[in-house]
């Protein structure tokens, strides 16, 4: 499957964000402020409930996160667009792990389900990812997944259908 660990730490992370760890013109992670997650604990390319693969990773929450000045002043919450979009991150970085070509992109989410709030006295957010295809053919490389994220074992969001894509152009 990859050659790639199984999983990664910050220093990791921030290489992919770099542009080092899947080569240049591939599969990159966003820099910080934007980069949602502090380590992947968990990635594999046939794991998860579906056996098409999987990815687990943590986020650590301190109240002086960037976001939670500024959403909302007086009373601040995680922005849930930031929550989505770590679980998208974390589809793209699965197809890099697999070693396919591209940079990412998100293409869309089937459903999204907001079901509590991401506030400064948490403590971690969990994300957990399963995907129901991963196909890699002449004109299209593509993941799509079901996911969610959990703020200290609470489910805060729930994502269906997910879809991220590489592209070589």
């Amino acid at each position: 499957m990859s050659d790639y660990p199984t999983s990664f730490d910050k220093d990791a992370l921030l290489k992919c964000a770099r542009g080092e760890l899947f080569g240049e013109g591939n599969a990159q992670l966003p820099a910080p402020p934007m980069l949602m997650m502090d380590r992947i604990t968990e990635v594999s390319g046939d794991g998860g409930a579906h056996g098409k693969g999987h990815i687990l990773a943590e986020f650590d929450i301190t109240p002086d996160l960037w976001f939670f000045e500024c959403h909302f002043p007086g009373n601040p919450i995680m922005p849930g667009c930031l929550g989505l979009d770590g679980l998208w991150q974390l589809t793209g970085f699965n197809l890099g792990w697999r070693g396919w070509q591209g940079r990412g992109y998100a293409l869309g989410v089937g459903e999204v389900k907001l079901k509590g709030m991401v506030r400064p006295d948490r403590k971690m957010l969990t994300y957990k990812i399963d995907f129901t295809k991963a196909l890699q053919t002449r004109r299209l490389t593509m993941g799509v997944a079901d996911g969610i994220v959990e703020a200290d074992g609470e489910v805060i969001y729930e994502v269906k259908d997910m879809k991220v894509a590489l592209s070589e152009s």
